[in-house]
């Protein structure tokens, strides 16, 4: 049984942003049920007795909760690796210190251009560009560690160099790119704003290339596809594949949502990951251990046999196994073919 590497809670849904692709349809209110300080030392509680993963606070926007920093320094006293994921708009001197102070091991922040123009018409306010690099820059002078998070749909693609290189110039230790998932406000723009799945592929090949030579940390995340292409793209290299050469996307899969990622909610309910909107139990009902080794939708996940269309006969499902939240979003099915995976496998046999 695989034990959570990274679980992704929403703190909050509330946000002082409107990003045109929010998953979590955040706004600047209060939502209702939202889990209290105890709730959360209790089910903090639970995680640490099971296992160790990393706890990544997100939200909404985290930083709107008071109290954030309690629930930060409880989860770091029970052993328990923790990242804040922010739009960094309102960090200030005071905010940064407390941050390196509650022991985050790293921030990520969501940058979607390399200008104003670009990455405000995503946030939705004035000026959240200037804000977040303000916040990237005393999170610096502070000694945190950060990445930006990128989404890349059709306003960006083309910018993609210029995004790297401004997360080079702002000490960023790495660029996370992620290809848009259309769910919350993400489903109003898909139409418009989703890139092509020959974009897709196009844009992921270029990755590979370019990530060898990025001197930071350079990801792609919500792209299973990209762990085929680098076995592609090696193979015409003649080379093998390795942690040391090719990090993580050597050894692990493209889509981990409920076999090595999990999602919990401001509520409590537990998800395979933030993208795809099916819930396994609430864990303060159910203790995580429970959800997480006993869900008949996590159990399905898991097994790769379960996967349809063409992921089910595809030569690398074990590498890839498509994105599961596109999927749904695409047919209502889970475990059909990854909507935006241009590759025809070997023994296809899928209609259609």
């Amino acid at each position: 049984m695989n034990k959570p590497r990274l679980i992704f809670w929403e703190l909050t849904k509330r946000c002082n942003l409107r990003c045109v692709h929010c998953r979590a349809e955040s706004y600047d209110k209060e939502f209702e049920h939202e889990l209290s300080l105890q709730d959360c030392k209790n089910i903090l509680d639970t995680i640490a007795a099971y296992y160790k993963p990393i706890m990544v606070l997100t939200g909404g926007e985290p930083l709107y909760r008071k109290d954030l920093f309690d629930i930060a320094g409880y989860a770091h006293g029970k052993g328990l690796p923790i990242a804040l994921a922010t739009n960094a708009t309102l960090v200030d001197r005071e905010i940064a210190s407390t941050i390196k102070k509650s022991g985050f091991d790293r921030v990520s922040i969501s940058i979607d251009g390399h200008d104003a123009l670009t990455h405000d018409s995503f946030r939705g306010i004035p000026g959240s560009f200037d804000k977040a690099l303000q916040g990237a820059q005393l999170l610096h002078e502070a000694g945190v560690p950060f990445q930006f998070n990128t989404t890349i749909t059709k306003r960006n693609v083309t910018s993609i160099e210029k995004i790297l290189q401004l997360a080079k110039t702002m000490h960023a230790v790495a660029l996370h790119i992620f290809m848009l998932v259309p769910v919350g406000c993400g489903v109003e723009i898909a139409q418009t704003d989703m890139i092509s799945k020959e974009q897709y592929e196009e844009v992921l090949r270029w990755f590979y290339h370019t990530t060898k030579e990025a001197d930071i940390e350079f990801k792609a995340t919500c792209a299973p596809h990209y762990y085929r292409i680098i076995r592609q793209e090696a193979k015409k290299e003649n080379r093998k594949l390795t942690f040391e050469t090719d990090g993580l996307a050597a050894v692990t899969r493209g889509c981990l949502a409920g076999s090595g990622v999990c999602f919990i909610s401001h509520r409590g309910d537990v998800q395979p990951c933030g993208y795809l909107p099916l819930v396994a139990g609430n864990c303060l009902h159910t203790p995580f251990n429970e959800l997480w080794e006993s869900s008949e939708l996590f159990l399905k996940l898991r097994d790769l046999s379960n996967l349809e269309g063409k992921c089910g006969v595809c030569e690398y499902k074990a590498f890839c196994a498509g994105c599961r939240a596109r999927a749904y979003y695409a047919t209502g099915n889970y475990m059909d073919e990854e909507p935006f995976c241009i590759y025809q496998p070997k023994r296809a046999t899928h209609a259609g």
